[in-house]
């Protein structure tokens, strides 16, 4: 497996770019806030192993994770080996592709005002191809087996992407030794923790953790260490 990251300069977001090898179909994920955009950072990898983007993953809606996958998107379909290029997002979330200000705290507002000044920016839309998933869902793409865990509580819409079973994209969900805060517009503690027991609990400890922000981990680690998890019991409610 091919696993390589940018952390975008606007609050060091991670953009993962996951293939099966060199000259393969690859998915980026979470390509987040850069000037103009992400765009150039990631064809970096996309042309160092001669890789065919084929998707977008976005664990949530958020701005820092969702950025520059409309400029990413027009670039794939406008490119050489123009392909078509789709984006899976949560229907919980999938309106902050166009109004991201609605998960926005309101010191955060000011960076929407600030990026329409830096890029020219004034308003958001979809990509092109949008595909909403759902909980359970097993999506193949690019080679890989891609399970959907539908994970509220940082965002309503937010997910974890499962891919071959032994990698979780988790997002702003877990990080190393923390988690994604909760209080944001659609965020949820009731609902964090309820995802904390039921989704990422029940993982077993050998997965590999490529979070939203910070370095990887793996579910041993954190459920060894993370003061978010080491009083809770699996499953329960």
């Amino acid at each position: 497996m091919l696993v390589e990251s940018i952390a975008a300069p606007f609050y060091a977001t991670n953009c993962w770019v996951l293939s099966t090898g060199k000259n393969e179909e690859c998915v980026i994920v979470d390509p987040g806030i850069a000037i103009p955009d992400l765009t150039n950072e990631i064809y970096e990898i996309i042309d160092k192993y001669k890789l065919k983007p084929v998707a977008a993953l976005l664990t949530h809606g958020h701005l820092d994770h969702t950025f520059s996958v409309v400029p990413l998107a027009e670039s794939v379909a406008g490119g050489e080996s123009a392909n078509k290029f789709i984006t899976y997002i949560h229907s919980g979330d999938r309106e902050l592709l166009t109004y991201p200000e609605r998960a926005l705290s309101s010191e955060s507002a000011q960076l929407i005002s600030m990026l329409a000044s830096e890029t020219g920016r004034n308003s958001y839309h979809e990509p092109k191809e949008v595909k909403e998933v759902k909980s359970n869902e097993i999506l193949n793409i690019a080679g890989m087996s891609i399970k959907i865990l539908h994970a509220p509580g940082h965002t309503r819409g937010s997910v974890i992407f499962i891919v071959d079973e032994n990698i979780a994209l988790t997002g702003d969900v877990l990080f190393a030794g923390s988690i994604g805060r909760t209080d944001l517009p659609t965020g949820s503690m009731v609902d964090m923790t309820r995802t904390l027991q039921e989704k990422v609990l029940t993982l077993s400890d050998g997965v590999r953790v490529l979070p939203g922000h910070g370095p990887e981990t793996t579910i041993a680690q954190e459920r060894k260490s993370n003061p978010y998890l080491k009083n809770l019991t699996v499953g329960a409610r």
